[in-house]
Protein backbone atom coordinates (compact mmCIF):
# COMPACT_ATOMS: atom_id res chain seq x y z
CA UNK A 1 0.00 0.00 0.00
CA UNK A 2 1.14 3.70 -0.99
CA UNK A 3 0.09 6.86 0.70
CA UNK A 4 0.95 9.87 -0.91
CA UNK A 5 -0.03 13.79 -1.74
CA UNK A 6 0.99 13.54 -5.12
CA UNK A 7 0.06 10.54 -6.89
CA UNK A 8 1.34 10.02 -10.11
CA UNK A 9 -1.49 10.23 -12.78
CA UNK A 10 -0.53 7.22 -14.34
CA UNK A 11 -1.88 5.17 -10.88
CA UNK A 12 -4.70 7.54 -10.82
CA UNK A 13 -5.87 6.44 -14.44
CA UNK A 14 -5.77 2.97 -13.28
CA UNK A 15 -7.80 3.63 -10.71
CA UNK A 16 -10.09 5.23 -13.14
CA UNK A 17 -10.13 2.76 -15.73
CA UNK A 18 -10.79 0.12 -13.08
CA UNK A 19 -14.04 1.93 -11.85
CA UNK A 20 -15.21 2.93 -15.16
CA UNK A 21 -15.01 -0.48 -15.98
CA UNK A 22 -16.50 -1.72 -13.08
CA UNK A 23 -19.70 0.74 -13.90
CA UNK A 24 -19.98 0.16 -17.60
CA UNK A 25 -20.25 -4.08 -16.57
CA UNK A 26 -23.30 -2.83 -14.28
CA UNK A 27 -24.81 -0.48 -17.17
CA UNK A 28 -23.55 2.88 -15.93
CA UNK A 29 -22.50 4.18 -19.33
CA UNK A 30 -18.84 5.49 -19.14
CA UNK A 31 -19.32 9.57 -20.31
CA UNK A 32 -18.00 11.76 -18.15
CA UNK A 33 -16.90 14.97 -20.36
CA UNK A 34 -15.60 18.19 -18.35
CA UNK A 35 -17.10 21.33 -18.97
CA UNK A 36 -15.79 24.53 -18.05
CA UNK A 37 -16.29 28.70 -18.89
CA UNK A 38 -14.13 31.30 -18.20
CA UNK A 39 -15.46 35.19 -18.01
CA UNK A 40 -12.18 37.70 -19.25
CA UNK A 41 -11.57 41.31 -18.82
CA UNK A 42 -10.67 43.38 -21.96
CA UNK A 43 -7.09 42.48 -20.87
CA UNK A 44 -8.03 38.84 -20.89
CA UNK A 45 -7.60 38.19 -17.22
CA UNK A 46 -10.17 35.71 -15.93
CA UNK A 47 -12.78 37.71 -13.54
CA UNK A 48 -15.07 34.55 -13.49
CA UNK A 49 -15.43 30.98 -14.19
CA UNK A 50 -17.58 27.67 -13.88
CA UNK A 51 -16.00 23.83 -13.46
CA UNK A 52 -18.13 21.19 -14.38
CA UNK A 53 -18.68 17.84 -16.19
CA UNK A 54 -21.37 16.23 -17.10
CA UNK A 55 -22.06 12.44 -16.67
CA UNK A 56 -25.30 10.27 -16.47
CA UNK A 57 -27.79 12.45 -17.21
CA UNK A 58 -26.51 15.41 -15.02
CA UNK A 59 -24.18 18.27 -14.86
CA UNK A 60 -22.10 18.14 -11.82
CA UNK A 61 -20.97 21.92 -10.67
CA UNK A 62 -17.63 21.54 -8.79
CA UNK A 63 -16.60 25.09 -8.99
CA UNK A 64 -18.29 28.57 -9.52
CA UNK A 65 -15.98 31.92 -8.53
CA UNK A 66 -16.55 35.51 -9.70
CA UNK A 67 -13.40 38.15 -8.83
CA UNK A 68 -14.97 40.56 -6.19
CA UNK A 69 -14.87 43.20 -8.19
CA UNK A 70 -17.31 41.49 -11.04
CA UNK A 71 -20.47 40.29 -8.12
CA UNK A 72 -23.91 41.22 -7.82
CA UNK A 73 -23.33 42.30 -11.72
CA UNK A 74 -24.95 38.79 -13.54
CA UNK A 75 -21.68 37.67 -14.44
CA UNK A 76 -22.02 34.14 -12.00
CA UNK A 77 -25.86 33.72 -12.85
CA UNK A 78 -24.98 34.03 -16.55
CA UNK A 79 -22.32 31.64 -16.21
CA UNK A 80 -24.10 29.12 -14.50
CA UNK A 81 -27.10 29.21 -17.29
CA UNK A 82 -24.54 28.87 -20.05
CA UNK A 83 -23.53 25.61 -18.51
CA UNK A 84 -27.00 23.94 -17.83
CA UNK A 85 -27.54 25.09 -22.26
CA UNK A 86 -24.68 23.29 -22.46
CA UNK A 87 -25.64 20.27 -20.37
CA UNK A 88 -28.80 19.75 -21.78
CA UNK A 89 -27.53 20.16 -25.30
CA UNK A 90 -25.78 16.90 -23.75
CA UNK A 91 -28.91 15.61 -23.14
CA UNK A 92 -28.58 16.16 -19.42
CA UNK A 93 -31.66 16.80 -17.23
CA UNK A 94 -30.60 17.62 -14.08
CA UNK A 95 -27.69 19.73 -12.24
CA UNK A 96 -26.00 19.12 -8.53
CA UNK A 97 -23.11 20.69 -6.63
CA UNK A 98 -22.52 21.57 -2.79
CA UNK A 99 -21.79 25.02 -1.37
CA UNK A 100 -21.38 26.26 1.68
CA UNK A 101 -23.17 28.01 4.28
CA UNK A 102 -20.33 30.46 4.24
CA UNK A 103 -20.19 30.60 0.42
CA UNK A 104 -23.50 31.23 -1.98
CA UNK A 105 -26.50 28.99 -0.65
CA UNK A 106 -28.70 31.80 -1.32
CA UNK A 107 -27.73 32.45 -5.12
CA UNK A 108 -28.05 28.81 -5.92
CA UNK A 109 -31.53 28.98 -4.18
CA UNK A 110 -32.63 31.77 -6.55
CA UNK A 111 -32.05 29.88 -9.58
CA UNK A 112 -34.11 27.17 -8.48
CA UNK A 113 -31.62 24.78 -6.97
CA UNK A 114 -33.23 22.79 -4.16
CA UNK A 115 -31.11 21.00 -0.89
CA UNK A 116 -31.43 18.03 -0.39
CA UNK A 117 -29.00 16.99 1.82
CA UNK A 118 -26.61 18.28 4.36
CA UNK A 119 -23.22 17.95 6.07
CA UNK A 120 -22.40 20.00 9.17
CA UNK A 121 -18.98 21.12 10.60
CA UNK A 122 -17.45 21.13 7.32
CA UNK A 123 -15.34 23.22 8.05
CA UNK A 124 -16.13 23.16 12.02
CA UNK A 125 -19.22 25.61 12.81
CA UNK A 126 -20.39 25.58 8.97
CA UNK A 127 -22.73 23.42 7.09
CA UNK A 128 -21.89 22.35 3.26
CA UNK A 129 -25.69 22.04 1.93
CA UNK A 130 -26.15 19.36 -1.26
CA UNK A 131 -28.13 20.71 -4.21
CA UNK A 132 -30.23 19.63 -7.32
CA UNK A 133 -32.12 21.15 -9.77
CA UNK A 134 -34.33 19.52 -13.03
CA UNK A 135 -32.85 21.74 -16.14
CA UNK A 136 -35.16 19.73 -18.91
CA UNK A 137 -37.48 16.56 -18.33
CA UNK A 138 -36.17 13.18 -18.88
CA UNK A 139 -37.48 11.59 -22.03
Amino acid sequence: MTLTDLPDPADVDVVKQGLDSYNASQGAPVDWVPLALFARNEDGVIIAGLTASTYWGYLYIGRLWTDERYRKTGLGGRLLAEAEQEARRRGCYSAHLMTGSFNALSFYQKRGYATFGELYDMPVGQTQYFLRKDIKTKE
